[in-house]
């Protein structure tokens, strides 16, 4: 599956050039409504052992949520662990991974930040604004922003502020679990964004697309077979 890269810049820079890139990446995010109701979903999900870095990919149909495609890319970690830098470790396996995909998503869920960042600039919005593509977050820790609890029951949420300004929600996916925190990464709006979360979730804490990238991740990286 071939994608279009816009606003290409290199990876093999300095943490501090890397700061200056999200930076000027972070203003060509757009905030607006999907063109249209999404049928397809990918879920993307990345770590890192040692000295490699893994990103699965899975793509879910919607309403069914039943998988349709998927890929795994693994190959050498590139950059530095340098908190709010992530993207850049782990943001290359990713793109080589879509490109292995025979359905291209209308969307995608990645497993991290979109705008709750402290530039603005997480994994989903760098992935978004590089693709121009429809992208969001929703991840499993807060990075920035402050909130307040949401209630203890299914479908529960409260906004996640920065300086009284809104960066993301925060979403009781399942009662006396801990919540999630979805941000927006390029191209659709955070009330679209919180409203597929909720409809990709089941009975499991974590939204299905991102979910069953993990549980893919996990199998490959224990049975060792993947193209890098």
């Amino acid at each position: 599956m071939d994608w279009t890269i816009h606003h290409a810049h290199p990876w093999d820079v300095t943490p501090e050039a890397a700061v200056a890139i999200q930076r000027t990446l972070a203003p060509l995010v757009r905030e607006e409504p999907l063109p249209q109701p999404p049928r397809t979903i990918a879920g993307v999900d990345m770590s890192v052992r040692i000295d490699q870095v893994q990103a699965a990919v899975v793509v879910l149909a919607l309403p069914t949520l039943e998988i349709i495609d998927q890929a795994v890319w693994r190959g050498p970690v590139e950059f530095p662990y340098v908190p709010g830098l992530l993207s850049f470790r782990e943001v290359p396996a990713v793109l080589r991974a879509l490109a292995q995909l025979r359905i291209q998503p209308d969307l995608i869920v990645a497993d991290a930040q979109g705008r709750a960042h402290p530039r603005g600039l997480g994994l989903a919005c760098h992935l978004g604004v590089l693709l121009d593509w429809p992208v969001f977050g929703v991840a499993k820790s807060r990075l920035t922003g402050t909130y307040t609890e949401p209630a203890d029951v299914t479908g529960a949420q409260s906004p996640l502020l920065r300086a009284k300004a809104v960066i993301g929600a925060v979403l009781r996916t399942k009662a006396k679990t801990k919540p999630v925190y979805v941000s927006i990464g390029h191209r659709i709006t955070l009330s679209e964004a919180v409203t597929l979360t909720f409809a990709c979730t089941t009975r499991y804490r974590l939204p299905e697309p991102t979910r069953q990238a993990h549980l893919l991740s996990k199998r490959i990286a224990e049975c060792g077979d993947v193209a890098g």
